[in-house]
């Protein structure tokens, strides 16, 4: 790229904002080290059981491993896109309750700590089943056992054709050794959890980033580049210009209007992966604090967001979502679907009207904060202009990243922007955020239903234990449209659109796969780092 004063005062702001972010270590070696910087103050943990910000998953995913997996750069939709991982074959009952998974022999651990066994993985299954807070997911599980050290089997107390998608490949069932967890101790583990993946922890550093190396006794093909720093740089100005300089090979773009335009008008070599359709991104209403807790409220909300608007100001990343998944996912709805009264079209007069029944003739004020971040902090100032037009004051705090899902964890706010990418199973979603389950609590052991639907008003849990009870696909997807709907009725959280998560990465990395859609992070152990 071509310097003239501009980019050399530009860098220098990078210099002093990296500063404040502890800087950044000596370039390794040419073609030894890629560099991926994300968009967080620093990390908080590695156990792929307990991940409470999304940054984090970039080293858990190159460092544990799944029974199964989808190819490389897309999700899995149905169980025939799976493929083999720690187990090389597996069958189901014909009934799909009972699930049995061969073993891949003489996989071995990170950290000396040995042979994955059947009682690894029946530990893994067990904590995700009691521990973290999406054991939801996984209170399907009835019992999981070993006939023998190579064999495991999981028995459901419902059926569940989809298990391998579901449950098997969630991050909170990667396989961890039980000899390491139990030697190293719950609190160091957060930070020092052995996996048997392509890549071993050399180094956690709470501000700056992970380090990881080549694992050389990997059961597969050695990771190509020996060396992965990944790296933490909440500062959109230093991490963009740490890339434009080639100090960092990707970074995890600035999701905000305009950005990837700029980029490659700075730069337009550069390459942008994108998963589609991405973040579901959600606004969830805390039913238990007013004026949230009535539904009139909530409805002039809904008429008030221009989901198009929102959508378009986001583009090329921005995706329009009306309920709870995208149009294009199983049970997504496009909006002429819904019937006309569960629509919420954009209509400002309808939302000042729906106000003034419930009480609020001139309008209403109320407080919440937001993350920093530039995808969450530049769609809830989107959707702040658009409350402003109807009357309604939304005081925004917009805070650090790691703290604002800190608090959201401990139900501080209350009308909470949430942002994650799920795959095309909609049960998993409804657990997360609809279930009584995983309602939030105060002291932080719950989980992602930040709205108490459920609890503070009537829910949805037995159509969802319906749901999960289905035998057949059609008779699932019916009882998940019911879900969808019911929900729409109630709004205690609404969609507000999608959003593809992208990496801005130099040409000089080759991946080598390309990527379609999937969960906010992926693999590198087949990236190489070239010489231009």
């Amino acid at each position: 790229m071509a310097m003239n004063r501009r980019h050399f005062l530009e860098l220098g702001v990078a210099t002093s904002a990296l500063a404040m972010v502890g800087g950044l270590p000596a370039r390794a070696q040419e073609g030894d080290t890629i560099r991926i910087a994300l968009s967080a103050s620093g990390p908080r943990a590695l156990d792929p059981n307990i991940i409470t910000q999304g940054p984090d998953n970039w080293a858990m995913e190159q460092m544990f491993e799944p029974l199964v997996r989808p190819p490389d750069g897309q999700f899995g939709t149905t169980p025939d896109d799976f493929e083999p991982a720690l187990a090389t074959s597996w069958e189901s009952s014909d009934d799909a309750k009972v699930w049995t998974f061969h073993l891949r022999e003489g996989v071995q651990f990170h950290g000396g700590y040995g042979t994955m066994t059947a009682d690894d993985v029946i530990y893994s299954f067990e904590r995700a089943r009691f521990v973290g807070g999406r054991k939801t997911l996984y209170a399907n599980v009835a019992d999981v056992s070993a006939p023998d050290p190579a064999t495991v089997v999981v028995t459901l107390n419902d059926p569940d054709p989809l298990f391998l998608g579901s449950s098997v490949y969630s991050p909170q069932a990667f396989v961890v050794s039980r000899k390491a967890h139990e030697e190293i101790g719950e609190e160091a583990w957060a930070t020092g959890a052995v996996g048997t993946g392509p890549y071993q922890l050399d180094r956690f550093d709470a501000e700056s980033g992970v380090y990881l190396s080549a694992f050389p006794d990997y059961w597969d093909e050695a990771a190509r580049t020996p060396k992965l720093e990944v790296l933490y740089i909440a500062d959109t100005t230093a991490r963009t210009l740490a890339l434009l300089s080639g100090n960092v090979d990707m970074i995890e773009a600035v999701r905000s209007p305009g950005w990837v335009d700029s980029m490659l008008q700075r730069d337009p070599s550069l390459l942008f992966d994108m998963t589609v359709p991405g973040s579901f991104n959600t606004l969830h209403f805390n039913l238990t604090r007013a004026p949230f807790d009535n539904l009139l409220v909530r409805k002039a909300i809904a008429h008030a967001i221009d989901r198009e608007a929102v959508a378009q100001a986001m583009a090329p990343m921005g995706g329009v979502m009306y309920g709870l998944e995208p149009p294009d996912f199983p049970a997504g709805f496009d909006i002429e679907e819904y019937p006309e009264d569960l629509r919420y079209e954009y209509d400002p007069d309808k939302a000042r009207a729906l106000l003034a029944e419930a009480g609020y003739p001139d309008g209403l004020t109320f407080s919440n904060y937001i993350s920093q971040r530039e995808d969450y902090s530049s769609s809830m100032l989107i959707v702040q202009e658009l409350l402003r037009a109807v009357g309604i004051t939304m005081n925004m705090q917009i805070i650090d990243h790691t703290a604002f899902h800190a608090d959201n964890r401990t139900d501080k706010n209350t009308l909470i922007m949430h942002a994650s990418s799920y795959p095309p199973i909609p049960l998993q979603l409804y657990l997360d955020y609809l279930s009584t389950a995983s309602e939030v609590k105060a002291d932080g052991t719950g989980g992602s239903n930040y709205s108490h639907y459920g609890v503070a008003i009537p829910g949805v849990d037995d159509l969802i234990a319906k749901a999960g009870a289905a035998t057949s696909f059609d008779d699932y997807l019916a009882i998940c449209e019911q879900i969808d709907l019911q929900v729409r009725r109630d709004l205690p959280v609404m969609g507000l659109g999608t959003l593809s998560y992208t990496i801005a990465r130099s040409p000089r990395v080759d991946l080598g796969y390309e990527v379609k859609s999937g969960y906010a992070r992926w693999r590198l152990h087949k990236a190489t780092l070239a010489t231009l």
